[in-house]
């Protein structure tokens, strides 16, 4: 069984690089990976917030967030 991953994300150049490096990397055999593109899903905002993302590109494993490198705070995307 698969554990659900989020990758959030604004399309920026940091996120497209950090999607195929990091979250286009991970196992399929264990990880299903979502890609929410915060700039076009504002309605999922709230969402992240919850899950304790502060900026994008970030990866949501098991309710936890883990951020990388830097390429938009969540406020810029409201």
């Amino acid at each position: 069984m698969s554990e659900k991953a989020i990758f959030y994300h604004a399309g920026c150049p940091v996120c497209v690089d950090a999607e195929r490096k990091l979250a286009d990397s991970l196992d399929p055999s264990k990880y299903e990976v979502e890609h929410v593109h915060l700039g076009v899903a504002k309605s999922r905002i709230a969402e992240a917030e919850k899950a304790g993302v502060k900026s994008v590109p970030a990866l949501v494993i098991a309710g936890q967030p883990y951020h990388i490198n830097f390429g938009a705070d969540l406020a810029a995307l409201k």
